[in-house]
């Protein structure tokens, strides 16, 4: 979304998650080197579960009203995926969210902080020690006709990407699902077109253009945020989202100029950040093209038609509430509490999507929505420090092991 042009700050690492309806899997911050601060330490209690332990009372984290209303509204919006869904946390089963959201649907407004205390404990993961960074929903030069000056393709997903097996991999070996390929004229399945043929003409004149971009490398990276906004000269706005993926290789090019001295803070290095990157790639046409056909990966989209942008729940994610995370290690439709050294990230959060490098405990990308103030904090996000995540109340001591 969604997801850091959705510029995410700290772009680039990792491989694409094939998605379905999901929208947006990808995204990839490169991670800054770790760096020492000082976080709060809870008292030790007992595990109850294995790499899960009881944290503070909801009611001592000072959870603001402001911060708990928007919380609350998006928790709502996501109780019917909770209800339903398999948690692949293993933490929780559907039926321990049933009492909560009932309560939620009618809980008096103005009295969001205390339905967390009141419905609600927390839980340390592994080290609880948290990593975030930022995403939104950006919006560049786009028309769905093909106009002078814009000349970048926008994609839908191709009939002849399909998954299949190739043939030098024998059968006794073809374990999980097949790879992302295409059959050629000789019927042979091979992979997929990469970027550079594709921005060669490999898709070209077969009718899979939604629209027309502007800049190539605003495109690039409104790929690597799985979707945005498309505004025409007429003033016209198409929202844009994840429809699949090539299954070629991602490489991240932040990392890929900070390997090769490009980025950092010495003379003649650009800023590691979102803005350092674009400049170099600007500064650099030709060099900046060739790196950015590196990353072999390319997104096809389809039109988004209403409420949006989606999360991997495919509920909207809303501004400052909603949090990518590892459904592995966070329940998806759960509030998660960060306690990091940015301000603009503490507070109430509902993980309510997920990111190709959001992996691991602890591991957060905070959505901003869109426009200009949304894309400066998305991109300068880099927080570390603690997180907890709420659960239903019970749910450790029920779920707990001698």
């Amino acid at each position: 979304m969604n997801s850091n042009l959705r510029f995410i700050a700290i772009l680039l690492s990792a491989t694409l998650a094939a998605c379905g309806q999901v929208i947006p899997p990808p995204r990839y911050p490169v991670e800054p080197p770790p760096r020492p601060i000082a976080t709060p330490t809870p008292t030790p209690t007992p595990p109850v579960l294995l790499g899960v332990r009881p944290g503070p009372a909801v009611s001592s984290l000072g959870i603001a009203e402001s911060d708990a209303a928007g919380a609350l509204r998006s928790f709502v919006e996501s109780c019917p995926k909770l209800r339903a869904r398999t948690d692949a946390s293993g933490l929780t089963k559907a039926r321990d969210w049933q009492p909560a959201c009932a309560a939620a649907a009618t809980w008096p407004a103005g009295q969001a902080a205390s339905f967390f205390a009141t419905w609600f404990e927390t839980a340390q993961v592994a080290d609880g020690a948290a990593f975030a960074t930022g995403y939104f929903e950006p919006e560049i030069a786009g028309a769905r006709e093909h106009l002078p000056g814009y000349d970048v393709p926008v994609y839908r997903l191709p009939p002849d990407l399909v998954r299949g097996w190739p043939a030098e991999i024998p059968p006794e070996q073809r374990t999980g699902r097949p790879p992302l390929g295409r059959y050629d004229a000789a019927g042979r399945f091979v992979q997929y077109y990469e970027r550079a043929e594709i921005e060669d003409g490999a898709l070209a004149g077969k009718g899979l253009e939604i629209a027309w971009a502007r800049d190539p490398i605003e495109m690039f990276f409104l790929q690597i945020q799985g979707s945005g906004r498309l505004r025409a000269p007429d003033g016209t706005v198409m929202r844009i989202g994840y429809a699949g993926q090539n299954g070629r290789e991602y490489v991240g090019v932040g990392s890929v100029m900070r390997e090769r001295g490009l980025l950092g803070d010495q003379p003649g290095q650009y800023p590691g950040t979102m803005q350092g990157i674009v400049q170099y790639l600007r500064d650099h046409p030709a060099e900046g093209r060739a790196l950015m056909r590196e990353n072999k990966s390319w997104v096809f989209f389809k039109e988004l038609i209403g409420d949006g942008p989606l999360g991997a729940l495919n509920v909207p994610v809303r501004a400052g509430s909603s949090v990518a995370a590892d459904p592995a290690y966070t329940p998806l439709g759960a509030p998660v509490w960060l306690s990091v050294d940015r301000p603009e990230a503490n507070g109430l959060w509902i993980a309510q999507d997920t990111g190709g490098a959001i992996k691991g405990p602890n591991r957060f990308d905070t959505f901003w929505g869109a426009g200009e103030a949304a894309k400066t904090v998305a991109g300068g996000m880099s927080a570390r420090g603690r997180a907890y995540i709420l659960l239903p109340k019970g749910t450790l001591a029920r779920r707990s092991v001698p």
